[in-house]
């Protein structure tokens, strides 16, 4: 829940942490309250996408580049029609934006989309202290909002949990859209948002693929109503020990054999519906900055990642399902959490991390084409059953 004002940069903020951490700043965006899951993130560009990546819905990002802001904020960058972010924490905001296609300022973007920000804090340390404490839930107070911290504490340790959160449908499309193929329509694909990025369609787009873009809500039915050729199942918010529709409507893609894809949550809701269970992260994977190994290739990328929960799969063994055998096809090269899945007996996959990439890097842009190849090599008849 978020109250704001416009915020002129010079109002005192405070962040306090639910383990009673409390750093004090310059309120940066709007002025008023936020609350949410503290994490951080390592990217040294791609702000705005973080800013309107829904997959941030209820999370305060601490950015750990200090100079914050620099490119101002244009049309075109943004993932989805608002920013998501609960609130934003930055050590250096610009004091005048400098790019060639910026329009506003992001101080001007955050208040104007009611979003409490703070400045002005050592976020090296902020972030060095849920590294070794892990994320936890924050809140961050300015103008009359600031009251004493033993008060501003008891409200935060009364936020919600993300541990537990049942969030995707809170991001998702309520209506169903369509991406149209770029240039000759190859293929069409049926993408169950359950808080997909805007850059996603758009790579698929590049490729041929028509996509059909459905609610979190979506039923089999509607799956296959647009006939497609392939189903995405998107990144997005929340715990997936929640997300039991979207595990159920995967399970049912499956059994018909349909070429499948999964993004981020998507990757764990293809865990759970092969039998694997999820976990969260002490702190998760955030930033453009994280190398991957894909293992039937041998190939180390350089990825983007925005996950604070991963599947539980073993590394090193084919596992039994109920959908025949599958392996972990990525893994994370700092810490062997699971980065991808892959079954060997029907055409679906998923990764953990994020190969549209926006804002880079691209190592990862092969998975779309891989994506293709399944469409194009997995004959249609019976699928749709």
């Amino acid at each position: 829940m978020t109250t704001s004002t416009r915020g002129t940069g010079k109002v005192p903020a405070v962040l306090v942490l639910e383990d009673g951490r409390i750093f004090r700043g310059r309120a940066y965006g709007a002025v008023g309250e936020t609350f949410g899951e503290a994490v951080f993130s390592t990217g040294m560009t791609g702000y705005q996408e973080t800013l309107t990546d829904p997959s941030y819905h209820r999370q305060v990002v601490v950015m750990t580049a200090p100079h914050v802001g620099n490119t101002g904020v244009n049309d075109e960058d943004a993932e989805s029609k608002r920013i998501w972010v609960s609130g934003y924490v930055v050590r250096d905001p610009a004091r005048t934006p400098s790019n060639w296609r910026s329009r506003r300022s992001l101080d001007d973007e955050l208040a104007a989309q009611g979003v409490v920000g703070i400045s002005g804090i050592d976020t090296r340390a902020l972030t060095r202290h849920l590294r070794e404490r892990g994320a936890m839930r924050v809140g961050i107070f300015s103008g009359d909002a600031v009251r004493d911290d033993a008060a501003l504490l008891a409200r935060v340790q009364e936020a919600p949990q993300m541990a537990g959160a049942d969030l995707s449908a809170e991001v998702a499309t309520t209506e169903p859209y369509v991406v149209p193929a770029i240039g000759e329509k190859k293929f069409t694909v049926a993408a169950v948002d359950l808080g997909i990025k805007g850059m996603t369609p758009q790579r698929m787009a590049e490729r041929g693929i028509e996509v059909h873009v459905l609610p979190a809500t979506a039923t089999v039915e509607d799956v296959y109503a647009v006939e497609p050729d392939g189903v995405f199942f998107s990144n997005g918010p929340g715990d997936p020990a929640t997300a039991d529709h979207p595990v159920a409507l995967m399970r049912a893609v499956l059994e018909r054999g349909t070429p499948l894809f999964g993004i981020c949550f998507g990757n764990q809701i293809l865990g759970r519906a092969l039998g694997f269970g999820t976990y969260k992260l002490k702190y998760g994977h955030r930033g453009i900055n994280q190398p991957v190994q894909d293992r039937t290739t041998g190939k180390v990328e350089v990825t983007a990642h925005n996950h604070g929960f991963a599947v539980d799969a073993p590394l090193d063994e084919v596992s039994d399902t109920p959908f025949g055998r599958a392996e972990v096809s990525h893994v994370c090269l700092n810490d062997n959490v699971v980065e991808g899945l892959q079954l060997l007996d029907k055409p679906a996959f998923s990764v953990q991390y994020h190969p549209e990439a926006a804002a880079g890097p691209h190592d990862a842009a092969y998975l779309f084409d891989r994506f293709t190849s399944l469409m194009s090599t997995v004959p249609m008849e019976g699928q749709r059953a």
